[in-house]
């Protein structure tokens, strides 16, 4: 979606922090924190081989199919807050394993236990499940690909400037949000496709 719009959808809704996190790249992210930095947190998710995982405050983006503690480590190494992404979602990627969360638990900040875009509350309620029984802050995310999905699931939190602030706030989040309507998904594949297309087409085009 265009950046500008995206910004402008966000202020509309009253959001006073709009976390961008792209699959696999991070070069987004530091372009709408430059349109408008009193608002944007630089983030990225990422794709691991084994589930996806969320970096918010990044410097620098993480690779594509890192094992996931190496992924979580060099997130940490930029002081980074760590989420994971949607863990029980089992459609469109890779799910996570519950033993293997278990073993990552440690170096995490969050679980996004409220994932905007799942088919059906009982997804969330089993990563809410773990990231209560592992002592881990709970996270929520829109998932949005489209301007009408920004703000479909959002935190009320206490003021942050920081990583350590917002990674303290998120230990009081209160989530707020609504689950959207399967068909952004069908809208989002077909996107996808396009461009793929699109691509396989004009191969040498940016």
């Amino acid at each position: 979606m265009p950046i500008e719009k995206m910004i402008e959808r966000a202020r509309e809704i009253g959001l006073d922090r709009l976390a961008v996190t792209d699959h696999n790249v991070i070069e987004g992210a530091f372009t709408a924190q430059k349109l408008a930095p009193d608002l944007i947190i630089v983030g990225e998710e990422i794709k691991t081989t084994a589930g996806e995982i969320l970096g918010y405050f990044m410097t620098e983006e993480v690779p594509a199919y890192l094992s996931p503690k190496e992924a979580v480590q060099r997130l940490k190494d930029q002081g980074a807050v760590i989420s994971i992404a949607h863990p029980f979602d089992r459609r469109g990627n890779a799910p996570w394993e519950w033993e293997e969360l278990v073993e990552l638990a440690p170096m995490l900040d969050a679980v996004e236990v409220f994932n905007a875009r799942v088919l059906t509350p009982e997804i969330n309620n089993k990563a809410k499940a773990f990231a209560d029984e592992y002592g881990l802050a709970n996270a929520a995310g829109s998932d949005a690909h489209s301007l009408g999905e920004i703000g479909a699931a959002t935190l009320t939190i206490p003021i942050f400037t920081t990583a350590d602030e917002f990674r303290e706030a998120l230990k009081s989040a209160e989530i707020n949000g609504h689950l959207s309507s399967p068909y952004v998904r069908l809208i989002s594949r077909h996107a996808n496709m396009a461009k793929k297309r699109q691509k396989a087409l004009h191969p040498n085009e940016n």
